[in-house]
C-alpha cells in the first residue's frame, strides 16, 4: 500500500461518522479450484451458508459471479474457468478486518464451514483466494444494485495507471468530471466503483455495472461512446495518459448472489 493510497483510505474511514453516505469498504475475492466438482461444491457452500452468514455480519448485498468463455472471447479463457469472484460491501475498515473473527464464532456457518472447509490438506475444496480491498468512489460511495433479471450480466472493468498521481486523476474524471452521472444517464448502471488499497495491479481503480441482459449492456456502451459529453470529457488535457491498461470481464451471477 502506497502513502498516498493509505492517506485516502484513512480519510474514508475517518469520515464513516459524518453526512451520509459514507464511503464503503470493498473487498473483491476470486476463489480458484482444481475441478468444476469442487467449484460447484463451494457455490452450493456460499448460496446455502456463506453468503447468509455474510448478511449476519453485516455484509449486504453480497456478489457472486463467474467468467464464462462466451462472454468473453477475447480474454482467452479455459471453456469454463474455474474460479469464482465474491464481492464483500463494509460499511467501513473495521468491518473489514473483524469479519474472519465474525465469521468463526457464528453457529449457524459451523456445521456446513466444517464439512466443506474440513477436508484434507492434500485434497482442499479450493486452491487459494486473492483479495482486493477498495474505497467507494463518492459519486458510487456503496454497492448498488441496478438489476436482479435472470439474465443479468454483470461487467467488471480494472484501469491501471502508470503512478498513482494519474490513478487519482481518473477518479476525478469519474466523480468531478461526471463520467459516473453519464453511465447513470446512459443505462451503464453502476454496482460499485472502488479505488484499489490493496491487491494486485496497483495503482488502480475496479468498478462494475450491471445490465439486465447483453443487448441492454451493447446500447448502453453504443450510447455512451457516442455521446458528445464523452467526447468533450476524454479529449481534457487534464484527464490525458491516466489509464495505461484497461481489463473489462463480463460475468454472470451464480446461485445465491444478490447482486
Amino acid at each position: 500500500m502506497t502513502a498516498m493510497t493509505a492517506t485516502v483510505l484513512l480519510a474514508g474511514v475517518a469520515r464513516a461518522g459524518e453526512t451520509a453516505p459514507s464511503r464503503q469498504v470493498l473487498e473483491l475475492r476470486t476463489y480458484r479450484f482444481a475441478s468444476e466438482a469442487k467449484l460447484k461444491t463451494f457455490a452450493g457452500f456460499l448460496e446455502s451458508a456463506l453468503v447468509p452468514a455474510l448478511n449476519r455480519a453485516g455484509c449486504k448485498p453480497v456478489g457472486v459471479f463467474r467468467a464464462m468463455q462466451a462472454d468473453n472471447p477475447k480474454l482467452e479463457l479455459p471453456a469454463d474457468d474455474l474460479k469464482l469472484s465474491v464481492l464483500i460491501p463494509h460499511a467501513d475498515l473495521a468491518s473489514a478486518l473483524a469479519l474472519s473473527g465474525k465469521l468463526a464464532a457464528d453457529a449457524g456457518l459451523a456445521p456446513q464451514a466444517s464439512a466443506v472447509l474440513g477436508t484434507p490438506m492434500k485434497d482442499p475444496v479450493y486452491d487459494r483466494f486473492e483479495a482486493q480491498l477498495m474505497l467507494g468512489f463518492t459519486q458510487c460511495p456503496g454497492v448498488e444494485v441496478p438489476t436482479l433479471a435472470p439474465d443479468r450480466v454483470l461487467q467488471l472493468r480494472i484501469y491501471e495507471s502508470h503512478n498513482d498521481e494519474r490513478a487519482l486523476r481518473k477518479i476525478e474524471m469519474f466523480n468531478e468530471g461526471g463520467e459516473i452521472a453519464l453511465f447513470r444517464r446512459l443505462g451503464v448502471n453502476p454496482v460499485f466503483f472502488g479505488q484499489s488499497i490493496a491487491g494486485t495491479l496497483l495503482p488502480n481503480l475496479t468498478y462494475m455495472v450491471g445490465f439486465e441482459n447483453t443487448a441492454a449492456m451493447t446500447a448502453a456502451w453504443d450510447a455512451f461512446v457516442k455521446h458528445p459529453d464523452w467526447d468533450k470529457l476524454k479529449t481534457d488535457p487534464k484527464f490525458a495518459d491516466t489509464v495505461s491498461r484497461i481489463t473489462n470481464i463480463v460475468l454472470r451471477p451464480q446461485p445465491g448472489s444478490q447482486i
